[in-house]
C-alpha cells in the first residue's frame, strides 16, 4: 500500500493536470470557434478579423487582471482557495457565453472568463512544487501542462461535433466537475508554515521595490512572450497568413489543434530533458532553437500545401514546449510569501501581453506595408528579447524552496 503522503501528492498532480486541461480548453476555445461564433452573431468577414483581434485582446487583459488578483490572494489566503474561486468564475462565464445573442455581452463574458482562467495554471504549479520533494517536482510540474495541453485538441474535436454555444456549455460543465474533484486536495505545508510566521505575504509591490527582484520578474515575463506570439498570432490568424502565402482555406482551429497537440509532447520532452541534464536553462535554449527553426520555415512558405502548413504548426508547437520551463522557474525563483504571486501573475503577464504584441504587429505591418514582413519582424524582436532574458536568469534546478522574500 502506498504511503498516505504519496497518494496525496499523486492526487494533487492529477487534479492539477485536469485543471490545466480545462484551462486550455476554455482559453483556446474562442480562437477555434472565432469564425462561426462571430458569423452567427451577425458580423461580416472583415469584422470577424478585427473584432476577433479585439475579443482575444480583451480576454488576455482579463488574464492580466486575474493574474495579479489571484497571485495576491494565493499568497494571502492559500493556493487552494484560488483554485476553487477561479475555476467557479470561468466555468460560469463560459456557460453565460453560450447564451449571448449580441457582441457586447460576448466580449464581457470573455473578459470575465479571462479573469477566472488566470488562477488555474500558476496556482497548480505552485501547489505541486511545494507539496513534492525537489527531486520530483520537475517531472510533476511537467506532467501538468503536458496533459493539460490536450484540452486544446478536445476543444477542436468538440467544435467539429457541436455548435459553438454547446462548446461553451461543455467548457463550463467540465469546470464545475473539476471543482468537485478539487475538494480532495490538501493545502501546501510550506504556505501553512509561512502563514504561521506572520511574514508579509502577497504584496505585489514587492516585485517593484527591489531592483534584483524586479529584474528577476521581468526576465521571467520576457522569456515567455514568444510562446504567445506563436499561439496568439501565427496560429490564431493562420487563415490570414495562409492567404498571404497563397495557401487557401487554412483552418485556424486545425492550426491550433496541431500546435497544441505537439506542445504536449514538447512539454514532456523538455521536462524529461531537464531532469537528465539537471538544468532548467539548457533545455530552454535547445527548444528555443527548435522554435526559431520552425518559425523560419513558417515564413518561407509560398504556395505550399495545407498539410505542410499544419505540419509546420506542429513543429512550432513542439518547440514551444519551452513554456513549461519558464513557468516552473517562475515558481522556483521566488520565496514562499511571493511564490503564488509570481507563478500565477508571470504566465498571465505573458498572456496579457498579447494585445501589445498584436498592436506591435499592426504597427509594423503598417509602416512596412506588408502583413508577412510585419509578422516576422515582430517575432525577431520578441525572440531576441527572450534569449537575452534567459541568459541572465538564475539556474533553479534542485533549488530548495523553503525560503522567503524580505
Amino acid at each position: 500500500m502506498k504511503p498516505k503522503s504519496e497518494s496525496l501528492f499523486q492526487l494533487a498532480v492529477i487534479v492539477s493536470a485536469l485543471g490545466f486541461f480545462v484551462d486550455v480548453y476554455d482559453l483556446l476555445l474562442f480562437g477555434i470557434i472565432r469564425r462561426p461564433s462571430l458569423h452567427d452573431l451577425g458580423l461580416g468577414p472583415d469584422e470577424i478579423l478585427t473584432k476577433g483581434e479585439l475579443i482575444i485582446s480583451v480576454q488576455m487583459i482579463g488574464l492580466l487582471v486575474g493574474g495579479i488578483l489571484w497571485g495576491i490572494l494565493g499568497d494571502k489566503k492559500g493556493r487552494l482557495r484560488v483554485l476553487f474561486a477561479s475555476i467557479l468564475i470561468y466555468s460560469l462565464a463560459n456557460i453565460f457565453n453560450g447564451m449571448v445573442n449580441s457582441l457586447p455581452p460576448f466580449i464581457l463574458f470573455r473578459f470575465i472568463a479571462g479573469v477566472g482562467l488566470a488562477g488555474e495554471l500558476g496556482a497548480g504549479i505552485t501547489l505541486v512544487s511545494e507539496l513534492l520533494p525537489k527531486e520530483k517536482r520537475g517531472i510533476a510540474a511537467t506532467l501538468i501542462p503536458s496533459f493539460g495541453i490536450l484540452g486544446a485538441v478536445t476543444a477542436f474535436l468538440f467544435s467539429k461535433v457541436f455548435d459553438w454555444r454547446t462548446c461553451f456549455f461543455l467548457g463550463g460543465v467540465l469546470g464545475l466537475v473539476l471543482l468537485a474533484l478539487r475538494l480532495s486536495v490538501h493545502e501546501s505545508q510550506l504556505f501553512a508554515k509561512v502563514k504561521q510566521t506572520g511574514v508579509e505575504r502577497g504584496n505585489f509591490l514587492m516585485f517593484f521595490n527591489n531592483r534584483t527582484r524586479f529584474y528577476r520578474y521581468m526576465r521571467s515575463i520576457l522569456m515567455g512572450l514568444p510562446a504567445w506570439y506563436i499561439i496568439g498570432v501565427l496560429a490564431t490568424f493562420s487563415d490570414q497568413f495562409g492567404k498571404e502565402m497563397g495557401i487557401p482555406d487554412i483552418d485556424p482551429g486545425k492550426s491550433i489543434m496541431y500546435l497544441y497537440l505537439t506542445i504536449a509532447f514538447g512539454d514532456l520532452s523538455v521536462g524529461l530533458l531537464s531532469q537528465k541534464l539537471k538544468s532548467r536553462k539548457k533545455p530552454f535554449f535547445i527548444f528555443y532553437g527548435i522554435t526559431v527553426f520552425f518559425c523560419v520555415l513558417y515564413f518561407l512558405q509560398q504556395g505550399g500545401s495545407q498539410l505542410r502548413f499544419y505540419l509546420i504548426c506542429a513543429g512550432l508547437g513542439y518547440g514551444t514546449g519551452f513554456t513549461v520551463v519558464y513557468i516552473i522557474m517562475s515558481a522556483e525563483q521566488f520565496g514562499t510569501n511571493l511564490r503564488a504571486s509570481a507563478a500565477i501573475s508571470i504566465p498571465n503577464m505573458v498572456r496579457g501581453a498579447l494585445p501589445l504584441i498584436i498592436l506591435l504587429f499592426k504597427w509594423l505591418r503598417g509602416i512596412l506595408n506588408s502583413y508577412l514582413t510585419g509578422a516576422w519582424v515582430t517575432g525577431v524582436i520578441l525572440m531576441v528579447s527572450a534569449i537575452v532574458a534567459a541568459i541572465f536568469t538564475e539556474e533553479t534546478f534542485g533549488k530548495d524552496l523553503d525560503f522567503i522574500e524580505t
